[in-house]
């Protein structure tokens, strides 16, 4: 007899604007998980089809995390998608102190926000790093600082909540068709150069990132924690 599916919760942090979170959140739903998505928008560009629901949410408001939080009893998956970047303008100060606060101190304020609830789900985390995570990025510091960070923190939760069963690992996307990227990709240069040095010689899609998600969350990876996975088509290798 086939073994009856148990639907788990996800929760993805960051997902309105048909991105990597959006579809993560289209593979999620489709394999039958119950999916609630978060976004600074009032309504997200699409909903993907399934039982998913979406909630308008500022990770560093400390008020509507927590109201937020307390409608949700259970969860399974922590997708951290939440981050900007704003190309040539984060050596100003604010800028940079922005970037920061949403790409680094907001998501661990989210994981912090549900952490009990994903120990007693013995749940997964995932964040979203970034190539940045590993090499520099003139045009972007604040970016690129983030998403270390955002690396270095994932191994030292790891270490944190693997006595509680917990698992916490990171995917660092290279460059991939976002809006998030769109002002990189205008500039025609820049774009054919990433291509060049691309291994599999494209941009990367959103759907390219969200089977590496879904085996994360999966007891196929029940033995992974505090490692940070590149979907890049090779571009760091190189």
């Amino acid at each position: 007899m086939e073994k009856e599916h148990k639907q788990r919760v996800w929760v993805i942090v960051g997902a309105s604007r048909n991105g990597i979170g959006t579809a993560i959140a289209r593979e999620a739903a489709a394999a039958g998980e119950k999916v609630i998505l978060t976004g600074l928008e009032d309504a997200p560009l699409s909903l993907p089809e399934g039982d998913v629901s979406y909630h308008r949410l500022d990770i560093c408001n400390h008020a509507e995390l927590q109201a937020f939080s307390m409608q949700i009893e259970h969860i399974d998956v922590l997708v951290n998608c939440a981050g900007i970047s704003r190309r040539y303008e984060e050596d100003d100060i604010e800028v940079f102190k922005k970037v920061i606060d949403i790409n680094l101190t907001g998501n661990f304020a989210v994981i912090r926000t549900f952490e009990d609830r994903l120990v007693d789900a013995k749940g997964v985390i995932i964040n979203i790093a970034s190539m940045y995570s590993f090499f520099g990025s003139p045009k972007i510091p604040a970016y690129g600082a983030s998403k270390a960070a955002i690396q270095q923190l994932t191994k030292s939760l790891a270490i944190r909540l693997a006595p509680q069963k917990v698992r916490v690992n990171a995917i660092a996307p290279g460059f991939i068709v976002t809006e998030q990227t769109a002002k990189g990709r205008a500039d025609k240069e820049h774009y054919e150069a990433v291509k060049l040095r691309t291994p599999f010689g494209r941009w990367g899609e959103p759907d390219d990132v969200s089977g590496v998600a879904m085996f994360l969350a999966s007891d196929q990876a029940k033995f992974v924690t505090g490692q940070t996975i590149a979907v890049d088509g090779g571009y760091t290798i190189v």
